[in-house]
Order: structure tokens, then sequence, then C-alpha cells
């Protein structure tokens, strides 16, 4: 550990990002499963707790930080203190570590905004910076198609909410925006490294379709209502245009369509948002 008169000797545009990456190092740490953290050895020790405590009451005397930070910074400083005497404030172990957390995060933010760094989003994932395949929960033949999606950035939302909601696979369309493209990777945070995907186009011909299809677009059967099947494929199409007509063709002769009501003045959503809606009442329905 770099001692606190080390660190209070340091340019203070320095100091503040190297105390971001201690408290984001610890921060991952506490973000881990408890029963792995414990059998590796890496648990915080009382010692750390102090340490943390006196990181931020240094901060909490740094007279160019706004009053809200200090403040801030202060309290973040009690609660190190008390997790190193833990019994007498916390209850239990979770909850030491879910307050421990967020005043690690609070006090990460205000550094991060006070050097001019943006939170990346890479900065979630665990020290490795994968998550892991093997904690993922599959519904079988729960399939998606991504229908000449543009922007990676909606491809990459739409890999993570598929990746949450149980997609066994991706399939993306020949003219879809790319999932490895830097913005997808930036929004799919690992997930298109853990969910198998595959490109082109299934309805390029005509033919019968291996299996149950449905889109979502609208005047079709409202969310609530829709059959969604035990197995089958969600079609999502373009930002501008929607599905494709050829998809569409397939999907109104399978199960048809799914809509999601609206009641504002827009009367539509970013298709990445719809999309998510979808497919966590398409989980849903699969638990139930």
């Amino acid at each position: 550990m770099v001692t606190i008169y080390k660190l209070e000797k340091l340019p203070r545009n320095q100091r503040l990002r190297k105390v971001a990456s201690i408290f984001a190092a610890a921060e991952r740490r506490l973000g881990s499963d408890a029963d792995a953290v414990a059998a590796s050895g890496a648990e915080i020790s009382n010692k750390e707790f102090c340490y943390f405590s006196d990181i931020a009451q240094s901060l909490s005397r740094d007279p160019l930080f706004a009053g809200p930070a200090q403040a801030a910074f202060a309290n973040a400083a009690e609660v190190f203190i008390r997790a190193a005497v833990p019994g007498e404030t916390y209850d239990d172990a979770a909850t030491i570590r879910h307050e421990v957390r967020r005043s690690l995060n609070g006090a990460r933010h205000i550094l991060l905004a006070e050097t001019g760094r943006s939170q990346a989003d890479w900065d979630f994932f665990d020290g490795d910076g994968r998550l892991d395949p093997t904690r993922r929960h599959v519904f079988p033949g729960m399939h998606v198609y991504l229908d000449d999606i543009r922007s990676p950035f909606n491809v990459g939302a739409m890999f993570r909410s598929a990746e949450s909601f149980g997609a066994e696979k991706i399939f993306v369309s020949q003219f879809c925006a790319d999932p490895n493209h830097a913005r997808a990777q930036r929004t799919a945070m690992g997930c298109v490294d853990v969910l198998p995907w595959e490109r082109g186009n299934l309805f390029a011909t005509q033919g019968e379709t291996p299996e149950s299809v449905f889109a979502l677009e609208t005047g079709g059967i409202p969310l609530a209502e829709f059959p969604f099947p035990q197995q089958g494929l969600l079609v999502v199409g373009s930002e501008e245009l929607g599905v494709s007509p050829q998809a569409l063709a397939v999907a109104d002769a399978s199960l048809g369509r799914v809509s999601i009501p609206c009641y504002g003045a827009k009367g539509s959503l970013n298709v990445s948002v719809a999309f998510g809606i979808a497919m966590q009442a398409w989980a849903a329905r699969l638990r139930a």
C-alpha cells in the first residue's frame, strides 16, 4: 500500500487518480462473490479499512473540493472505520460490504469528476476483465435476430439485454452494425464474448423457417397478451425502418407481432429499450 505520507506528496491530479484506482480495486473485491473472496484470502482486512478511512479523511481536508464533496469524503471515512470494528454498528457482513462499497463508489466518482475522467464501463468488470460464462442461465431455444440495427451502441445494449434475460444465441443480419465494434463492445460490457452469435440473413431466400418466429413491431398483439413461445426467434428491426418486409412476412405467417403499448406524445421507444422490455416479458413467461 502507498502510505498516506507518499500519497499527499504526489501532485494533486496524480494523487486523486491513484486514490481512485485504489478505491476501484477495493470496490471490485467487494463486488465479487463473498465465498470466493474468502477462499482466496482476498478479503479486505481491518488494516485496509483503516487505511481507506485515513485516505478519505485526507481528501475531506482538501480545500479545492467543494463542501458537498468534503462532506462525502468525511462520511466515507466514518463508514470505513466502522467497518474495521464490525459488530457494534452492523448486523451482518453483507451490510458491511454494501455500505463500504457504496462509499467507495461515491468517493471514486467524485475523484473521477475532479480529474476530468469519465467512468468506463469496463471498470465494472472483475480483476480479469471478463464475464464468467459459467454463471449464465440460458433458456434453450430463445433466439434473437437483429435485422439491420445500424447503431453499434444499440447493438451492444441489445447484446447486454439478451444475455441478461437468458438468450441462447443472437443472429445479426448482413448489414447490422458489427458487435465487435468498439462502441458496441462498450455498451455490451463483455456480453458479446459470452453470448454466441452469428452473422447471416435468415430471411434472404424463401422457404420454411426452422423455428417459431415473431417480430417486435407496431400493430401487433400487446405485450401482456402475447403468447410467447417456449422456443422461438424474436426479430427486431432497424431504428429507422423497423423489421424488413421479408422477416415481417415470415413472422406474420408464424407467431405474428408483439407490440409495447405507449402512452406518451412520442408514442415510440428506442429500439434497444423496447427490445429489453420484450426480452424481460419473454423470460418472465418462461419462468412462470
